[in-house]
């Protein structure tokens, strides 16, 4: 292990500041020794060196980069940020931010960074340390700066600290201040979900009367008028990306958690539920305060209702997946989108927080048809896998809407239709209840959460028994048990075929017996043949070791299907008699 370079002496290092000061030196000069000499030790030395506001509008802006590296400096870049050119300062503020955005091993960089923490803390700042400081500084920044177009510094630094943001949550407390520090709005924390997570707050803490004025601003040009409405726009634009991105980036268990508060009667008993570990455990805790600071924020922001024109935009609208890239130019608040995966996260909460924690949130007026279909076709219609793998938050959020949306029966505005969608095959027309169970069963496959997958299971199921067409039913089940190369797909199709089954069987059944295919020997003849198929096959594979691979791939459908045939066996008629589908 090589060893450490000699250390400065801070008393030279402190003298070399002070007697250097211009105009002993020119600035270029004395800069070049404030940067040799930089070390934790002289930052007092320094920060008073700094009240000097004509000497730090020259050289402030050239020492946010190595200030932000050296620990306790923060109190000398909060002077460079109130009395150095605002212009010139926040060009280094995102340069510095786009640096830690473009390290592409922040987040393993972090951890040993913090490792080395632990042993030298006096030479070590973290990334998300100097993301905090840095979006301290634009707090006081863009306050002073006077331009007819403040918008424009705006825009650009919103993408920016969104490319740099990591969905930790001392960083989303850092954005959460920013926002709420430039837009002016400040709601106290709500009670049942207050975080813990507190981050330096220089623009609310500090003192704004040592802010200097502007340099470059002309005192003859006054604030386009449409501005504030631009800019709220643009900083609720950035809370919905922000609300996404951390939603992806953290195990929320919305699906779960409600399908637990909608079925307690199948919680195994010892076994602690989610919405248990959520209400004890510090950091599920905190994940929850930050959410809910999040949609309170959004809220703050203007969107707090669920109007018909936000439902139209995130279903009928263009995906906007990245709002903010080409926000620079624009004039008026309407070119401003929102992040539709924020939005779907949005409503998400919205729909899980007003049933799991009884508060009050905007109901959507939608329906499962065509409503959900429409925003879950959207996100999974072009390369499902990558969007589920990419976006794990937003298609959770999109299973707990439409959990929410079956719950209360919103199944379609027409009820009695079974949604036949001629256009797709004239001759054999696909039914938009087979299409949306072919979406959640992708999410039920790619999704890498246990979890979310049981979720997505559980809705394709309930939306299923929930087509008024038993004949359509019957195709739905017939196409994955003949199309499908996924064994635990077969075998779930199994299990709501035995649903069915039992449904048709039910004297309570609101559907006439002699109505229903499923209470006629047609349903089981449709199926035998992809239900069990002729395994004489597998007598002539080469070796055994092809036969086990064959049955450990196969396992789930072959069980599935083993059981059902004891139930089929089993089972008795209404009238007592055995073997009721037995054909």
């Amino acid at each position: 292990m090589a060893a450490d370079p000699p250390k400065a002496d801070p008393a030279k290092a402190i003298e070399a500041i002070r007697e250097a000061r211009p105009p002993a030196t020119d600035r270029f000069t004395y800069l070049t020794i404030v940067e040799a000499n930089l070390l934790p030790e002289v930052l007092p030395t320094l920060n008073e060196v700094l009240q000097d506001a004509e000497l730090t509008q020259e050289i402030g802006w050239d020492l946010v980069f190595n200030l932000v590296s050296l620990p306790g400096s923060e109190d000398c870049l909060e002077t460079v940020a109130r009395l150095g050119n605002p212009r010139e300062v926040i060009l280094k503020v995102l340069e510095a931010l786009e640096l830690l955005a473009g390290d592409e091993g922040s987040e393993s960089d972090e951890e040993e960074q913090d490792e080395e923490h632990e042993r030298k803390p006096e030479h070590t700042v973290t990334p998300t340390q100097k993301f905090i400081t840095l979006l301290g500084m634009l707090a006081i920044l863009h306050k002073r700066i006077k331009t007819k177009y403040p918008s424009r510094f705006l825009a650009q630094t919103l993408q920016t600290v969104y490319i740099s943001y990591r969905p930790n949550q001392e960083m989303t407390a850092a954005v959460i201040n920013l926002v709420h520090n430039l837009s002016g709005r400040r709601r106290p924390p709500l009670p049942t979900r207050q975080s813990t997570v507190s981050v330096a707050n220089p623009d609310k803490d500090g003192d704004a009367s040592k802010n200097a004025p502007d340099p470059e601003a002309d005192k003859e040009e006054r604030e386009d008028p449409t501005e504030s409405e631009v800019q709220d726009k643009l900083l609720l634009s950035f809370a919905t990306c922000i609300l996404e991105a951390y939603a992806n980036g953290n195990e929320l268990s919305w699906a779960a958690r409600l399908l637990e508060y909608y079925n307690p009667d199948k919680i195994v008993p010892g076994r602690r539920t989610l919405m248990a570990a959520f209400r004890e455990e510090k950091e599920l805790l905190e994940r929850d305060a930050i959410v809910g600071n999040l949609v309170a924020l959004i809220s703050d922001l203007g969107l707090d209702s669920c109007s018909k024109t936000f439902i139209h935009q995130l279903c009928d609208g263009p995906m906007h997946s990245e709002p903010l890239a080409n926000a620079d130019d624009v004039s008026v608040p309407e070119d401003i989108a929102l992040s539709t995966g924020g939005c779907v996260c949005l409503v998400a909460y919205w729909v899980f927080s007003s049933t799991v924690f009884e508060a009050t949130h905007p109901q959507p007026e939608m329906n499962i048809f065509p409503e959900h279909f429409a925003v879950l076709d959207k996100f999974l219609q072009d390369d499902a896998h990558s969007q589920i793998q990419r976006s794990t938050g937003t298609i959770e959020g999109l299973l707990t809407i439409g959990l929410w949306l079956q719950s209360h029966h919103f199944i379609s505005a027409n009820p009695t239709s079974p949604l036949t969608n001629p256009t797709t095959s004239p001759e054999d027309p696909t039914s938009d209840f087979m299409r949306y169970t072919h979406l959640t069963t992708l999410i039920a496959l790619y999704h890498p959460a246990l979890q979310v997958r049981n979720a997505a299971t559980v809705l394709a199921g309930l939306v299923l028994h929930s087509d008024p067409s038993d004949d359509d039913r019957l195709k739905i089940l017939e196409d994955l048990l003949e199309n499908c190369m996924f064994a635990s797909l077969k075998a779930r199709a199994v299990a709501w075929l035995r649903e069915e089954l039992l449904a048709a069987a039910d004297p309570a059944t609101s559907i006439p017996r002699q109505n229903n295919l499923f209470a006629t020997p047609q349903a089981l003849e449709t199926v035998q043949y992809v239900v069990f198929p002729a395994l004489a096959s597998l007598l002539d594979l080469p070796t055994t070791q092809d036969l086990v691979e064959y049955l450990m791939v196969n396992a789930p459908f072959v069980m599935q299907a083993v059981n059902f045939a004891l139930f089929l066996w089993g089972s008795t008629t209404p009238d007592g008699e055995g073997g009721r589908w037995k054909g």
